[in-house]
Formats: C-alpha cells, structure tokens, sequence
C-alpha cells in the first residue's frame, strides 16, 4: 500500500474516534512488506486512559500481537503529529519511520515544542515526514474542534 492509501486508513479510524466523542486522530502500524499489523484511535474518554493515544494503542497491539517490545522495520502512519509522550514511546519501540497528517504547533513533540528526535537523550530517532494528507488531517479536527465550542 502507498503512503496516501495508508493515510486514508488512518483518517478511517480517526473518524471512529470522533463517533465516539473522542478527539478524532487515527493510526496504524504497518510492517516492512506494507502489511497491517495493527490500527486504532483515540480511546482515552472510552477507556479513562490519558496515555491511550491512537499511537500508544497501535504500538501496544503490534507488541501483543508480536509478542514483542520492539517494532523495528515498522512504520507508523498517523493522522496528527505526535505529542511529546507519543514520540518518546515511538522511539523506545524502536518504530523505523513515522508519517503523519496534520502539524500540532501546540502540541506535537517531534517538528514542534520539545522535539524529541533532536534531544541528545533519545534512545532511537525515526524517519518523520509530516503534512501527509495535511488538508483533510487538519479539517477532520479543526471541525471536531468547532463543533465542540459552538
């Protein structure tokens, strides 16, 4: 599968996670060949969970599955950049490279405010490249967000 169509995926699952009221961001996991190993979303209202982010639940289903704490060879697509908790669990998982819909100024950790991958302390750094399916990342949530306040 090509980087769109794995976007796309995302976006499906970030959609599942604004039917629930949860904060519309998808993920999934795929391995080296392209094949899926995992996909979620947001959980944290459904599971009274801070850390049950769309990218922590893919990255402790493939484990699971796996029977493994490290994801090597693995690629991350995900709807919105990761905050700061998300990266630093990316890069102990050892996930090869992260592609992502949506820049978070506020609050994503990787090409904003902390940027874990720049720190001298992080263990792994992956392969990121941002602004996958920007546009349709972007409404999905500024949408969720307006909807919210009005």
């Amino acid at each position: 599968m090509e980087q769109l169509t794995l976007m796309t995926t995302a976006l499906q699952q970030a959609k599942l996670a604004q039917q629930l009221g949860e904060v519309p961001v998808g993920a999934l996991l795929v391995d080296g060949s392209g094949r899926l190993i995992a996909k979620s979303h947001n959980l944290t209202i459904q599971h009274c969970d801070p850390t049950a982010h769309a990218e922590i639940n893919v990255i402790r289903q493939a484990c699971k599955k796996l029977k493994t704490e490290r994801l090597e060879g693995m690629t991350l697509y995900v709807t919105l950049e990761p905050c700061s908790m998300c990266a630093t669990a990316i890069s102990f998982a050892r996930i090869k490279q992260v592609y992502y819909g949506a820049y978070d100024p506020k609050g994503g950790g990787i090409d904003h405010g902390p940027y874990i991958y720049d720190q001298e302390t992080c263990h792994h750094k992956p392969t990121v490249l941002g602004g996958i399916l920007e546009k349709e990342c972007s409404k999905i949530l500024a949408d969720f967000f307006k909807e919210k306040r009005s």
